[in-house]
């Protein structure tokens, strides 16, 4: 998952008869809820099973077409012999053969032989809202971890519904929507609150008026679905894919909708898959994580002050981490750089080991005098246009499916109180977190039910590779997974926490998946590895 930095008792009754009357009323009301629930499940029974036979018939056609190849546009950024092409698929699959939509799909061909290829391998980052189109470009860049899976596969990367090079969604002018400096995230008083709710339901209403014809169907299964469309037009019987972050939960979705149609499937840093944690609860659990990961940063920051000259005691880099920020709050930094600002860069620390370095050398020089690099680092470019506009869409993407997939709380009352009591012990995120989701009480669009994830019949062994202190995707949810997923394995990175671990230079994690990817062989049982090297300053 991607996180950026924003936005009196009744009477007792007497009467026997009065009681029996209540009784009877409630009765009453209870067969009218009982009734309007069965008529609801039963809507949607119907609605999913056409989305089903909706999907069968967008696939069919699909692997009839195919992809008309051609080199990349020029634009993209994508060197020969990278291709590209488009996709189309149902706006919504429950009318296969209505409104269409592009989905931009790129290709590297297996680099070893024609006996040694097994197809087409597909890969999603997470977001919701990322692309995959960089991923053939691991094979340009001779990236090592992926050199042997490169031999036997195709590399395949996409852009989601709604994202990008696809038929994008949009919420707000790119330009506006990266202005800087942004309120502090943490509330000062219920004046505060009040404005930031008014800037939610006004991003929520401008999704609307700008993108309301796609957002019903910016949904997680319909990715899925997509995602097996995209599978018959690349000729392939089974799929083969590794997700990342958010690419864990449409991958368990895809399983769970498509079982008999996975064939290899790496699901890395894990979305924890319960209807109970989509989306609300997981964002409220990612706060926790994400404060118990910066102190692990802030710890290292302490230990090599030789390098860095924070502080030489965790107490001490907090100290100076509280005065950067009340000096943001006071007096933005260059003028554009705010308590948001400050989160949006040092949360990449919690996020990734590999930020772990340029986030304290940017802030190390900041104290030693150069405002310019702690600027350069937070502040947005109002000149990168290009950028600008493949950031807000990203977050537009993001806002739609998360508040699409799930029904979200309406209540005011049920943010505040959940965010106060969080913050109180994990302020790092808390506030940022939940001014970036509160669009979603105002949706207005229908929110759906989450997919209950689970093994259906066919469902091959699912490969599961998570960090025991991962921010983004607390540990938990691979183990959720886990369980739902029948005969799938996990291997558990051990004190360690860095998002998307099969990234990251680690023999005892790269070799398996490269084994699984290759032969489909997994370990007899769940695999412990030692943490990967610590960044060194």
């Amino acid at each position: 998952m991607r996180r950026t930095a924003l936005l009196g008792s009744a009477g007792t009754l007497l009467a026997g008869t009065l009681i029996a009357t209540t009784l009877a009323a409630s009765s009453a009301s209870a067969v009218g809820r009982a009734a309007d629930g069965s008529q609801a499940r039963s809507a949607e029974q119907k609605t999913r099973s056409a989305q089903a036979h909706g999907a069968e018939v967008a696939a069919e056609r699909a692997a009839r077409k195919g992809i008309d190849w051609a080199d990349c546009p020029a634009d993209w950024a994508l060197e020969k012999p990278i291709q590209c092409g488009y996709v189309s698929v149902p706006l919504d699959y429950a009318r296969p053969n209505g409104k269409q939509i592009k989905i931009a799909v790129d290709r590297i061909g297996n680099t070893g032989g024609a006996s040694e290829r097994q197809g087409s391998l597909v890969y999603n980052p997470g977001g919701p809202g990322g692309s995959g189109m960089a991923f053939p470009r691991r094979v340009v860049t001779k990236n090592a971890i992926w050199a042997d899976a490169a031999k036997a596969y195709d590399f395949v990367g996409f852009d989601p519904r709604g994202v990008g090079r696809s038929t994008p969604i949009s919420c707000v002018d790119p330009q506006e929507f990266v202005k800087a400096p942004k309120a502090d995230p943490v509330p000062g008083s219920e004046a505060d609150k009040r404005a930031q709710r008014k800037l939610a339901a006004e991003y929520a209403d401008g999704c609307k008026e700008r993108s309301g014809w796609m957002l019903p169907h910016m949904t997680t299964p319909n990715t899925a679905r997509d995602l097996d469309v995209l599978r018959a037009a690349l000729g392939d019987r089974k799929l083969n894919y590794v997700g990342v972050s958010y690419g864990t939960y449409l991958g368990a979705v895809y399983g769970t909708l498509f079982p008999s149609h996975v064939r290899r499937m790496v699901l890395d840093s894990v979305v924890n898959p319960s209807k109970e944690k989509i989306w609300y609860q997981a964002n409220l659990d990612q706060d926790v994580a994400f404060e118990k990961r910066f102190d692990d940063w802030k710890k290292w920051v302490a230990e090599n002050d030789a390098a860095f000259h924070i502080g030489d005691t965790v107490a001490k880099v907090e100290k100076q981490w509280d005065k950067l920020r009340a000096t943001a709050e006071k007096d933005p930094i260059g003028g554009v750089v705010g308590p948001a600002e400050l989160i949006g860069l040092f949360q990449s620390a919690p996020y990734y080991d590999s930020s772990w370095v340029p986030v304290a050398d940017t802030w190390s020089k900041y104290l030693a005098g150069d405002t310019q690099a702690l600027v350069d680092a937070a502040a947005p470019d109002l000149s990168d246009t290009v950028g600008n506009a493949r950031a807000e869409n990203s977050n537009a993407v993001y806002t739609a499916v998360e508040c699409a997939d799930a029904k979200w709380p309406t209540s005011w009352r049920t943010w505040d109180r959940d965010n106060t009591r969080l913050h109180r012990d994990h302020p790092f995120l808390t506030w940022a977190n939940a001014w970036m989701n509160l669009p979603c009480a105002t949706w207005g669009v229908e929110q759906q039910t989450p997919v209950e994830v689970k093994t259906g019949r066919g469902l091959p062994p699912v490969l599961i590779a998570q960090s025991e202190r991962d921010a983004a995707t607390p540990y938990g949810g691979a183990v959720e997974l886990h369980k739902r997923f029948k005969g799938s394995r996990l291997i558990t990175e051990r004190d360690a926490g860095s998002h998307g671990i099969t990234n990251v230079a680690s023999p005892c994690i790269n070799d398996r998946v490269e084994s699984y990817l290759l032969s489909g062989e997994l370990d007899r049982r769940d695999v412990t590895c030692a943490p990967h090297a610590t960044p060194k300053p």
